[in-house]
């Protein structure tokens, strides 16, 4: 039996989906790129967008600068129940990120890291969300 699952649906990602994605750059991942919009059925929302989102691509490299600066600024228009998925580098790949400075970046940011996906050929992710506890605290 072989798999015919997408990328974007082993991401999560449903039709009729609205996905921002950020950090793009030349090194991003085409292929994933288009899938996610096929599956979709839209054109993914760049940084400048301002509506609500279900989901946030954020392709993040070694040297994109501070972590949890860009996952508190993805959490801006996502969803109450909306993921994060940070697309990191693979081992070995210009840009490679330690998943430990992922770990450590999450939690300071207000989120759980709950799923880790290949992506594609040079490309990992994470999959991250806000806790429920947080709606608790004050």
């Amino acid at each position: 039996m072989t798999s015919t699952v997408s990328v974007a649906e082993r991401l999560g990602i449903e039709p009729g989906m609205v996905v921002q994605e950020l950090g793009r750059g030349k090194d991003s991942d085409e292929a994933v790129r288009a899938s996610v919009e096929e599956r979709t059925g839209t054109e993914l929302l760049d940084e400048n967008a301002e509506q609500v989102v279900d989901m946030v691509l954020l392709w993040w490299r070694e040297d994109d600068g501070d972590l949890v600066d860009a996952l508190v600024d993805a959490t801006g228009q996502l969803a109450e129940n909306g993921v994060i998925w940070v697309l990191a580098p693979k081992s070995g790949r210009d840009g490679y990120v330690e998943p430990s400075d992922i770990a450590e970046a999450v939690p300071t940011a207000g989120l759980a890291q709950t799923s880790s996906a290949s992506v594609s050929g040079d490309w990992t992710g994470l999959r991250l969300v806000s806790p429920k506890t947080t709606k608790a605290h004050r």
